[in-house]
């Protein structure tokens, strides 16, 4: 790249948001990290918040080039046992601040002919693996569709809008919350049948970040050892 250019990542302090943080800073990027701690931290259940962020970031960084939204609530409840409170959290943190922090950085990019935006989704889309994940799943289902209609209405100003999706990936909070026999079952049935790291998602958005994708968008890369194939 011909100049440094800005990433920002939301849910940069956790294990797989802080593992792309470090891979956009290895390939030369200034990296911003918005979470509820730290120098831009924010309540992502709140549209106001989120502006305020997001004008935040320009107006201390100057622009924004590259917006990965690795943040997600992981409220777990299923059909029977889901109220209103915890869907819309959920869709408020896991999908609707993607949209607000797009709808202020996405002109920017547009106007320089250059932009990145990647969303962390999930291969439970595909292979959902309890009924209690439901407003999860749901919610990172939506952010495929917001990805795929970013992709076709920012296209011509240059920006490319893609999803990431994670198999069960061991970091602190899936190995607390999965037995160990889960992680095997898992494992065996991946076509690469060997642990997943965050460094495996890092390295999938650091590509879809840089010059040489330039000409993919809408499209949603598995990393997931092969468990899901579409």
């Amino acid at each position: 790249m011909s100049e440094r250019r800005v990433a920002a990542v939301t849910g940069g302090a956790g294990a797989i948001g802080g593992a792309i943080a470090r891979a956009l800073a290895g390939a030369g990027h200034e990296v911003v990290v918005v979470d509820r701690e730290g120098e831009y931290g924010c309540d992502l259940a709140s549209e106001a918040e989120v502006r305020r962020v997001a004008r935040e970031i320009v107006e201390r960084a100057g622009r924004c080039d590259v917006f990965v939204h690795a943040a997600a609530a992981f409220h777990r409840a299923s059909l029977a046992s889901v109220d209103l409170a915890t869907w819309r959290r959920v869709q408020a943190v896991n999908v609707e601040s993607a949209l607000w922090m797009c709808q202020e950085l996405a002109p920017g990019m547009a106007e320089r002919g250059f932009g990145r935006v990647v969303m962390i989704v999930s291969d439970t889309i595909w292979e959902p693996p309890a009924p209690d994940l439901l407003p999860y799943i749901v919610s990172k289902a939506a952010l495929v569709g917001v990805a795929r209609a970013l992709a076709v209405g920012l296209g011509p100003g240059g920006v490319t809008v893609n999803c990431v999706a994670p198999g069960l990936t061991a970091t602190p909070a899936a190995v607390a919350d999965t037995p160990p026999e889960a992680f095997e079952q898992v494992r065996a049935r991946q076509a690469v049948p060997r642990a997943l790291v965050p460094d495996d998602v890092a390295a999938t958005v650091a590509f879809l970040a840089s010059d040489g994708a330039g000409a993919i968008t809408g499209q949603t890369l598995c990393a997931d050892g092969g468990l899901v194939m579409r």
